[in-house]
């Protein structure tokens, strides 16, 4: 993702000791060695020899997925293509989180509509178990009628969720204001087809219609730029300047003026909701880090 520029801070001190005994993971997608699909009771198939992943959902059931690998950190894409037509009441699910009462997370999630409307994605941000961070958008284009790259980049220092490449959303690591951070907990990816219509379009206003189904969801071309998590270590090498390569930019990557300018261009235009800007939710004060302009 050329749009990201490398800045050095003071978690480089701290990395190498957090990410020793480690090498780098580059993992370019083969679903069979990547995912396993976890429940469905068959909807959810890996075809082309493990080049493309489907998930499907009817009124019986729909289906999910999940990386075998845990994660601390990564640039970490995948190409999905939405189910078409009248998708209603569903919602795909593609996300990476941690297990327990305190987990953390980063969702995007895809939340279905007439046909004609525009998808809304929802994006959130959970630390130690809080959530209520969520931004949503229309896109700029019909996620339904070809693949798209969803992407987010993890390390120390930020999340950034990316969409082909265009920078949407920064959630900034505030720890120095008391903003909690998901940094010491690894995850795996999920994605999941399900059914939602109690809330999902316009409020659960709109129903799934189930003469519609099977609706399905399509995944290719994942690739995982990643530190893996084994035997309580995370693995990543060195992370001193002197030692930086572009395998490992990732690790100390912010956006630089041109993709500021886009992410700026994107919530200007593209995003519907903000919880930033939500005074009626947030009426005994709106969450601290929304006072950072830098945040957005």
């Amino acid at each position: 993702m050329a749009f990201f520029s490398s800045s050095f801070n003071h978690w480089i001190v701290m990395l190498p000791l957090l990410l020793a005994n480690s090498i780098l993971v580059a993992s370019a997608g083969n679903f069979y060695q990547d995912f396993d699909i976890t429940w469905g009771d068959g909807r959810g198939k890996i075809l082309n020899n493990g080049e493309v992943l489907t998930l499907s959902l009817d009124k019986a059931s729909g289906s999910g997925f999940q990386s075998k690998n845990e994660y601390l950190f990564g640039l970490i894409d995948m190409e999905l293509k939405l189910v078409p037509g009248n998708s209603a009441g569903t919602v795909t699910a593609y996300y990476l989180s941690s297990k327990g009462s305190t987990w953390d997370e980063i969702d995007f999630e895809f939340l279905g509509n007439l046909s004609g409307d525009p998808y809304i994605l929802h994006t959130n941000v959970f630390s130690q178990g809080k959530g209520n961070r969520e931004q949503q958008f229309y896109l700029w284009f019909d996620p339904t009628t070809d693949f798209h790259t969803y992407s987010v980049l993890w390390n120390p220092d930020n999340i950034i969720f990316s969409v082909d490449g265009t920078p949407i959303r920064k959630f900034k690591n505030l720890e120095s204001i008391g903003v909690p951070f998901p940094k010491n907990q690894a995850m795996r990816i999920y994605s999941s087809l399900w059914n939602a219509d109690d809330w999902a379009t316009r409020g659960g206003l709109v129903k799934t219609d189930w003469t519609q189904a099977p609706f399905t969801a399509s995944y290719r071309n994942f690739n995982a730029n990643a530190c893996i998590w084994s035997s309580g270590a995370s693995s990543c090498g060195s992370t001193s300047p002197s030692s930086s390569s572009s395998a490992n930019a990732w690790l100390t990557q912010e956006l630089d003026s041109a993709s500021q300018e886009k992410l700026t261009w994107v919530q200007k235009n593209y995003m519907i909701y903000n919880y930033c800007t939500d005074l009626k939710r947030f009426a005994q004060g709106l969450p601290l880090e929304c006072s950072i302009a830098s945040q957005s």
